[in-house]
């Protein structure tokens, strides 16, 4: 016999719409269906976007720095298209179906991507000397990569917070397991980044272009075949109807009643009188003392009521108004990890322009392509994100009495403050390279012999930050996002990623007008890093980063956790 106990309390159901069974779906059970999903998606994601560079200044002939720009407003999309994705997979469409029919999308832009690699007419013309394309060409490769950029955008917002569904809150043994589940979904992201960041850029760089996205299309392929081969020992979180919505409605019921003044007793404000929250798939939120002005959008008056009935545009629960609440305690973190993700974004772009200057052989015969020395990034991930899951929580433990070892806002400001040094480790290579390069005149010289490896430092540092921001700041958005707007917060947390992208574009668009002033070469000259002074942008990424980790540390001391109702 089959009891209540055997059952969720968290209001997720299986693939046939019947109450979730603990024994039957979730936890370990179907985890391994979505990190072996995430670990092919981020193959094919990494395997197209960490040699794009390269692509775009060889192949499509552009500059330095528009190539850069390029992939940076192009990375920018994909972290911004997750709030559409978030959307509808919170209002309407649920995460599985939502990173179901986003995928078929990534597929279709994967394949177009290889066919303008790879068929006559559509891949640029090369000579041995330099490349030509056509518009015609240029428009095939750019409506291929943003048809990706939407793709992304239904799944990166979703595939986290899915598998975090998998674990129900109000089980305590479970609820242990969650944690653990974020460090190893981001280590399976590296996994994937590591394949795409050694034999991928190698195959694009020594058998050619059609091969090299044509693998990562293959991917994306299997990773959908993962996705569904889960389906029948899945937990879903049925969508709650627009959050939007619900956001406007304790806006405009606030403004409407901006005359009232809340009572001081939280009893007496508006709240169903049912354990469970009105809200579909959502669990009922304590009231908390900030921002008041939002409270009286739960005093109740008189003319709240059209036609017998509540307007949830007059009147909203307590957990409606709290729901607002944690989004607006959210978005001042949230604002501090644009420059981290800024920082961030240089491994794609400026780590791989510098590599391109120095020497890239391993022994006599092998070379290096300078995108491959993102694996060091990887590497360092892949160790760090289970030392951290089981070494240091353990120790951490010990001293701060938390089950996690550090609080997540800890956590993330650990890795903003590794982010300072990895970006000063990238400016002091630049300053001994450019020193190197003057000594023996090698200003024309498009490899000194200096070797590329010594770029090494400043991608494991980037590794080690991201353990303790990224993965955070996942669990961090999943944890205090309200029930019914997990894959929305998980999407506003991306998007520091995408502002990130184009903070970075912003940051070399200003340099470069300032720097070029009269005649000036400018730090990141188009033509030759060696005349540039790369080590200068390196150095105001590190001020910056040190400014945003001192406004960070002040808006922690202010957060607030979200607090949930205990049920009677």
């Amino acid at each position: 016999m089959e009891s209540d106990d055997d059952y969720t309390k968290d209001g997720t159901v299986d693939i046939n719409k019947k109450p979730a069974n603990k024994k039957k779906t979730g936890t370990w059970k179907a985890c391994p269906f979505i990190l072996g999903d995430e670990g092919c998606e981020r193959l094919a994601y990494y395997g197209m976007s960490t040699n794009l560079v390269n692509y775009i200044k060889k192949r499509l002939n552009l500059g330095i720095a528009a190539s850069s720009t390029t992939v940076t407003n192009w990375q920018g999309t994909c972290y911004l298209t997750p709030l559409l994705g978030a959307f509808l997979a919170d209002a309407y469409l649920g995460r599985y179906w939502t990173i179901a029919g986003f995928s078929l999308l990534y597929i279709i832009g994967m394949a177009l991507l290889t066919i303008s690699a790879s068929v006559s007419g559509l891949k640029p013309v090369c000579n041995d000397v330099t490349c030509h394309s056509t518009s015609s060409q240029r428009t095939a490769f750019f409506v291929s990569i943003y048809l990706i950029a939407f793709g992304t955008g239904g799944i990166k917002p979703c595939v986290s917070s899915f598998g975090a569904d998998q674990f129900d809150d109000n089980d305590e043994k479970e609820k242990k397991k969650k944690s653990s589940f974020f460090n190893w979904f981001y280590l399976s992201i590296n996994v994937g980044a590591l394949i795409a960041a050694s034999a991928l850029v190698y195959i694009q760089e020594n058998v050619g272009w059609s091969w090299g996205f044509g693998v990562p299309a293959v991917a994306m392929a299997i990773a959908l075949a993962f996705f569904f081969s889960g389906t029948r020992l899945y937990r879903l979180q049925p969508p709650a109807g627009s959050p939007l919505t619900r956001i406007l409605q304790v806006f405009v019921a606030s403004i409407r009643k901006c005359h009232v003044k809340p009572p001081h007793d939280e009893t007496r404000l508006y709240e169903t009188t049912d354990k469970e929250s009105s809200i579909i798939g959502s669990r009922k939120l304590e009231h908390s003392n900030e921002f008041r002005f939002f409270d009286k959008a739960a005093v109740e008056t008189g003319s709240d009521k059209v036609n017998g009935s509540v307007s949830p545009w007059s009147l909203c629960t307590v957990t409606q108004v709290e729901e607002v609440k944690s989004i607006i305690r959210l978005l001042p973190v949230w604002a501090t990890g644009i420059v981290f993700s800024c920082v961030y974004s240089q491994m794609s772009t400026m780590f791989v322009q510098q590599g391109g200057y120095m020497d890239k052989h391993i022994g006599q015969n092998f070379t290096i392509p300078e995108a491959c020395l993102s694996i060091f990034d990887t590497l360092s991930v892949i160790f760090w994100a289970p030392f951290y899951d089981l070494v240091i929580i353990p120790w951490a433990r010990k001293y701060t009495g938390n089950e996690r070892g550090f609080t997540q806002l800890q956590r993330m400001g650990i890795g903003l403050v590794i982010s300072v040094f990895a970006m000063a480790a990238a400016a002091v290579l630049e300053i001994v390279r450019l020193d190197y390069v003057r000594r023996n005149n090698y200003y024309d010289l498009k490899s000194i012999p200096m070797s590329i490896f010594w770029q090494v430092p400043q991608y494991f540092l980037i590794g080690c930050a991201e353990v303790f921001t990224f993965i955070g700041q996942l669990e961090f958005f999943y944890d205090q996002a309200p029930d019914a707007m997990r894959s929305l917060c998980s999407a506003l947390s991306l998007t520091t990623t995408s502002l990130g992208n184009y903070l970075s574009t912003l940051i070399v668009t200003i340099v470069n007008n300032v720097t070029t002033r009269h005649g000036k070469v400018g730090w990141i000259p188009d033509e030759n890093l060696n005349r540039g002074h790369l080590d200068y942008f390196y150095w105001l990424l590190a001020i910056l980063s040190i400014i945003n980790f001192f406004v960070y540390l002040w808006i922690s001391k202010w957060y607030t956790y979200k607090k949930v109702t205990v049920k009677a």
